[in-house]
């Protein structure tokens, strides 16, 4: 069964810290590529970043030197460090898994909310 599970999502004030986590299925993990895509109200879904099975990364301009995907190929899952949040973080952050060991995304999981005050 294809799965992708996160959590960590919640309501930090700006300057903040949040982690998030994506839990996934072997299946879908193991050698392929995996990602954290977010989508704010009346935007389009939009890739934040990205890591490949040998742990190269590729940031969005916006989260460089900010946020840090990583990746536990022991336990299945992904990780994404967000530090120095802003308002404009705002979104609905979504695990994605991809069939290849580049970033095409093939399976998402529910998305979980992550909210910066001002």
């Amino acid at each position: 069964q294809v799965q992708l599970v996160e959590s960590g999502g919640g309501l930090v004030q700006a300057g903040g810290s949040l982690r998030l986590s994506c839990a996934a299925s072997r299946s879908i993990f193991s050698g392929n590529a995996m990602g954290w895509y977010r989508q704010a109200p009346g935007k389009q879904r939009e890739l934040v970043a990205f890591i490949t099975s040998i742990g190269r990364t590729n940031y969005a301009d916006p989260v460089k030197g900010r946020f840090t995907i990583s990746r536990d190929n022991a336990k299945n899952t992904v990780y994404l460090q967000m530090n120095s949040l802003k308002p404009e973080d705002t979104a609905v952050y979504y695990c994605a898994a991809s069939r290849l060991d580049i970033m095409t995304p093939a399976y998402w999981g529910q998305g979980t909310q992550v909210t910066v005050s001002s």
